[in-house]
């Protein structure tokens, strides 16, 4: 379709004035992890490192097995070999409104170019591109919710050439795992690994799409485990997060994260637009338990209390008190800072300025293993919280309930 001289000139005036105003958004979310509720944009923007597992400390240059039959195959060659086929590209698209189109709607726009102008199309089409997994040989596959939400098309490319229309199983943005189905059979799969007891300084191995450019491979090492989402700037996640330093690129998104075996240990989910060489990766042992979730029944839900809690250390104390009008006395330990209206967490009898100190009579230390044990509970379980407040060790029966869908 042409335009016209007229809309042209107004075109360009909107886009210089558009960059204007999105130059200053991204210097605004740049201090926030990427991975937000515009969740189609970040197809283009999003990546993540990973991150792998092992017990034993491989020989840089060494050959690992079977694989591959050059002196130059180290473990990371060997590990790329047994997974990469199984690791894919996804290629999404969405039907989004032309926001061109609706400036010409203004009557002074109108009257200062004329009734006869031609129209301009209402809609525009949003193309991005992430990387997902095959966890069965019959298509299954594990992605990024951020990836294919709200998608129209998903076009699913393996390493072998082979294209696949994708349909889209099951979304859970609080966890951002979607399950992907392809109509294919006897793919090559993953192998899954095990997050639980990883150790910082441990190798990890990223496979991608970044930027479009099929199967890269990056390293790095474990940076930390059990991030929360509140450290990681996505407060409203309901998970904890590897963190790694592998290279960060857009288009890793939904790629397995690593260990040296191969074994896939994370999914590659976000970075911080505000740091270099700081990824996260959702833990696999999450990942799969949702997507299982999705391909069964399509939705995931997810049990909650209904409390913000904080690790605690000498100096947040001093903070919180001043601001909260706490009395806090303890340097460490994990406070309720904050209870939702009518939540659970308020109907079982919690809370703020209570410090969490068992739940279910397991001793707990941080938040990031408290949001583990509520995860991993079912909504309607009574969860018995002990607490410290203001000096007196209490304890709490709170029924879990289904977490708020927005």
């Amino acid at each position: 379709m042409k335009f016209s001289l007229k809309q042209l000139g107004l075109y360009f005036s909107l886009v210089t004035i558009g960059g204007m105003f999105g130059g200053s958004a991204v210097l605004f979310a740049s201090s926030f992890l990427i991975p937000q509720k515009r969740v189609f944009q970040e197809l283009k923007s999003i990546t993540l490192g990973s991150v792998p597992e092992t017990n034993v400390t491989p020989k840089v240059g060494g050959v690992i097995g079977a694989v591959g039959s050059n002196e130059n195959v180290n473990f990371v060659a060997s590990a790329v070999q047994r997974t990469g086929p199984a690791v894919v590209r996804i290629n999404a698209t969405r039907k989004v409104a032309n926001p061109i189109s609706d400036a010409f709607k203004n009557p002074l726009l109108k009257r200062f170019f004329g009734e006869n102008e031609e129209p301009i199309p209402q809609e525009r089409i949003e193309r991005g591109t992430g990387s997902g997994f095959i966890l069965s040989q019959n298509g299954q596959l594990l992605t990024n919710a951020h990836v294919v939400a709200d998608t129209d098309t998903v076009q699913v490319t393996l390493k072998d050439g082979r294209s696949f229309e994708g349909k889209v199983v099951g979304v859970d943005s609080v966890t951002d795992v979607a399950a992907v189905q392809i109509q294919a059979e006897k793919l090559p799969t993953v192998k899954v690994g095990n997050s639980q007891n990883l150790i910082p300084g441990e190798w990890a191995i990223a496979i991608g799409n970044p930027l479009g450019l099929d199967n890269t491979v990056t390293i790095g090492i474990i940076s930390a485990t059990d991030r929360t989402s509140a450290q990681v700037g996505v407060p409203e996640k309901r998970v904890s997060f590897i963190q790694t330093d592998a290279a960060i690129n857009p288009g890793n998104s939904g790629g397995p994260l690593l260990n040296s075996q191969g074994e896939v240990i994370g999914v590659n989910t976000a970075i911080r637009a505000d740091a270099q060489g700081l990824g996260f990766a959702i833990p696999i042992e999450t990942a799969v338990r949702i997507a299982n979730e999705l391909f069964t029944k399509g939705r995931v839900e997810h049990p909650f209390l209904g409390i913000e809690m904080i690790d605690l250390n000498p100096n947040k104390k001093q903070q919180i008190n001043q601001d909260n009008n706490f009395k806090i006395k303890q340097d460490t330990g994990i406070l309720i800072k904050g209870i939702v209206d009518k939540s659970p967490a308020e109907k079982g009898g919690l809370r703020r300025g209570d410090l969490i100190l068992k739940v279910n009579r397991k001793l707990v230390k941080t938040a990031a293993q408290v949001q583990k044990i509520v995860e991993s509970s079912s909504v309607g379980q009574i969860l018995e919280v002990e607490v410290n407040r203001d000096g007196a060790i209490q304890s709490y029966k709170v029924e879990s309930g289904a977490y708020p869908s927005k």
